[in-house]
């Protein structure tokens, strides 16, 4: 069994063509350290903050160097992710991945959901997830941006025992998927604001001490930054795309501003 609830973010990673320079980077931005890279697992390479498993980066499959694109990618817990696949299934996604065994770590698959969102299910072994959370380095936050709000509604709450509650906001089509009372993702409508080719996709937050000085060097590095920093209820954060085309965001969890927005179920 994983150490995770079902449906809760456990794990994020992202494949790059230049793998060395996503090390480079994200170690500068988030402060992250990283293993060897495990040749076995193609090159799967852990990255640590205070000693504690993050995150990881990867290389394209070989005959893929071409046409892969970096971007990042968060997977769920599952404690069974052969009978999570058949869920995904049934609900109207894509099976981009079946599930298979990685080693002693865990089993795993990965998927579109009908909104185009592409994610994945983690069964945990001996690799049950994030060693730390909402902590400077550490994943604090995931949105599913997508262009189909209704079909990615349906789906995630089909998929996963979540609650749906809706952001009472008039000026923005805004969700919260809950786990008992615990919010785990948010889904946020893609406006006129997004390029038309850009795909729905799932935005993973990373907590850092300080948002201003996180965007500046992450920018400095030639990351662009998308919009913010801006102050909120729940912290500052930004958002930005990594020199090489992977989308994510910095949040300093400590930085609040503003009354928290009423949330109703839907």
């Amino acid at each position: 069994m994983t150490a995770f609830p079902e449906g809760t973010p456990c794990w994020a990673d992202a494949m790059f063509k230049d793998v060395e320079g996503a090390k480079a980077f994200y170690g500068s931005v988030l402060g992250w350290t990283f293993t060897e890279a495990a040749t076995e697992y193609g090159g799967y390479t852990q990255a640590y903050s205070d000693g504690k498993a993050v995150a990881a980066v990867v290389p394209p499959m070989p005959g893929q160097e071409e046409e892969a694109h970096s971007a990042w990618c968060l997977y769920f817990a599952s404690p069974d992710v052969a009978a999570t696949a058949e869920k995904v299934k049934a609900a109207g996604g894509e099976m981009l991945m079946e599930p298979m065994q990685v080693g002693p770590f865990g089993s795993m698959m990965l998927a579109k959901e009908p909104g185009g969102a592409v994610f994945g299910v983690w069964q945990g072994g001996e690799h049950t997830g994030f060693e730390k959370q909402n902590e400077p380095g550490a994943f604090a936050w995931a949105e599913v941006f997508s262009r189909e709000p209704g079909k990615s509604d349906a789906f995630l709450t089909s998929v996963f025992s979540y609650r749906k509650q809706k952001m009472a906001d008039e000026n923005m089509d805004y969700a919260v998927f809950d786990l008992g009372e615990q919010p785990v993702l948010g889904r946020m409508q893609m406006g006129d604001d997004f390029p038309p080719h850009m795909p729905s996709y799932i935005c993973v937050y990373f907590a850092v001490d300080d948002c201003d000085a996180a965007v500046k060097k992450a920018t400095d590095l030639g990351a662009k930054l998308q919009f913010g920093p801006m102050s909120s209820p729940f912290g500052r954060f930004a958002a930005l795309t990594d020199p090489q085309g992977a989308n994510f965001s910095v949040i300093d969890l400590n930085t609040t501003e503003g009354e928290m927005p009423k949330f109703s179920d839907a």
